[in-house]
């Protein structure tokens, strides 16, 4: 009997050997198959997954990703992603304002302050350098205290009386000490009242980062609003969200009038949507629903006030809406027709989801391939502080680089179509045993189920 027995294990020993062999996975396991090039230092290498790539996944949760040197083995990977923008890391700030004045006639632009500030660099007292007559002072901007926040600034809030409506663009300067500025782009605000109702916009985007002061000095209309409030939301440096990377121009189709539908490739965590708007004077408030599939109800994911409109000569545009992050395959936007609408044909429409970086070890010869493209298997990523023994957020961008060798994406037939060559005798001879070891398990359940029982 224990002989039998030790018969047995040694079979299932051999069956799982076959089964672990079988299942070994190789690059052309996978439909899409991509070159990578390193620089720098490694054994570890981080890549930006380009959006274009990660589109060939079968797998929303991008588990049918791997990394494979020159000789086919594969190497220990981490993915650092995020699922879905979160706000638990953001705080929001109210800060004092100070105005900044200048003569009507001025010819310059940025006017010139006195300030006086606390011993910590908090701003008591903002006054123009110069005298101005009453009557001829002219608000030309604002000027924010953000000393006491440490973090990196990612927006800006501001309220204003309700005298000044319509658009507002300003420019946007940022400082450590109130006499080195630099240009962090353009802001716009604006407050609009269509079809008896109010549609307001008060929040810009900042490019994350510190900053201890920020001025903002209007363009159209030269002349500033009385603000009522401005506020500043940070994220902690450690939490900081990865950026954004931005798809291709994707094609609608229009059912009926004021109703635009895009498929996405696959379900993704879309944070931000963007209408191509190709009409001057294009005015439209709309509202954008989403779901995963077809088979699904339409779930309200955000809404606003689109517009392409010519002031002062010049373009004035919002095309965007933010999203909350969630899954989603399919986009509708519906569109208030009495703003004139956005034609017949249905706009193109690109997507925002946060970057992904896999970072890898690389193990064997290169060069090395990523691979993705595969249903059936499971996720393999490791975590980082798993795959990197002293991990640290600082450490990640000291990390050698990996990029996609010529931006080009390789598709191979191989892991959908079965491949007319030679016979894989390895593969062969690997089911034999398995097949092998089924039937001696099976032989030897049956023999000791025939055989009788030992009498006492």
């Amino acid at each position: 009997m224990s002989q039998k027995l030790n018969l047995f294990w040694l079979g299932a020993v051999a069956m799982g050997m076959a089964l672990t062999a079988v299942a070994q996975e190789k690059p052309v396991d996978f439909a899409t198959q991509v070159p990578l090039s390193v620089s720098g230092e490694g054994p570890w290498y981080r890549l930006e997954l380009p959006l274009a790539v990660q589109l060939n996944a079968r797998q929303s949760d991008l588990g049918d990703v791997r990394v494979f040197n020159a000789a086919g083995d594969q190497q220990a990977y981490a993915l650092a992603r995020q699922t879905a923008q979160t706000d638990d890391n953001r705080t929001l700030t109210d800060v004092k304002w100070f105005p900044l004045y200048n003569s009507a006639d001025a010819t310059e632009h940025t006017p010139s302050v006195r300030v006086q500030s606390s011993a910590n660099g908090t701003l008591v007292e903002v006054q123009p350098s110069s005298q101005l007559e009453a009557g001829e002072e002219e608000l030309r901007g604002w000027l924010l205290d953000a000393s006491g926040i440490k973090a990196p600034l990612q927006q800006l809030i501001l309220d204003w009386t309700s005298e000044r409506d319509g658009f507002q663009r300003f420019t946007i300067e940022a400082s450590d000490d109130l006499q080195h500025w630099q240009s962090w782009g353009e802001g716009q605000v604006a407050r609009l009242t269509f079809a008896d109702e109010q549609v307001e916009q008060h929040e810009v985007g900042l490019p994350g980062q510190s900053a201890r002061y920020l001025r903002l000095l209007w363009e159209a209309p030269q002349s500033a609003p009385i603000l009522t409030s401005a506020q500043l939301q940070s994220a902690s440096p450690r939490n900081l969200p990865l950026p954004l990377v931005w798809s291709q121009a994707l094609a609608g189709s229009s059912a009926k009038a004021g109703e635009y539908i895009w498929q996405l490739p696959m379900g993704l965590n879309v944070e931000r949507v963007r209408v191509e708007l190709e009409q001057p004077n294009s005015l439209a408030p709309v509202t954008l629903s989403g779901r995963r599939d077809s088979s699904l109800p339409w779930q309200t994911l955000s809404s606003g006030l689109l517009y392409r409109l010519t002031q002062n000569g010049q373009d004035v545009v919002q095309n965007e809406l933010q999203l909350s992050g969630q899954i989603v395959q399919q986009l509708k936007l519906t569109v208030d027709e009495r703003g004139g609408g956005l034609g017949a044909q249905a706009p193109t429409l690109k997507f925002a989801v946060r970057a992904t970086q896999l970072v890898f070890l690389a193990r064997g010869p290169g060069p090395y391939t990523l691979a993705l493209g595969n249903s059936t298997v499971k996720a393999a990523n490791l975590p980082l502080s798993t795959l990197i023994p002293d991990y640290s957020a600082g450490k990640l961008t000291t990390l050698g680089r990996a990029s996609v060798d010529g931006g080009v994406v390789i598709t191979s037939t191989a892991a959908t179509v079965p491949v007319a060559m030679g016979t894989d005798w390895k593969k062969f001879g690997l089911w034999a045993v398995l097949l092998l070891s089924v039937l001696f398990l099976a032989a030897m359940a049956f023999s000791l189920l025939r055989k009788p029982p030992v009498k006492p």
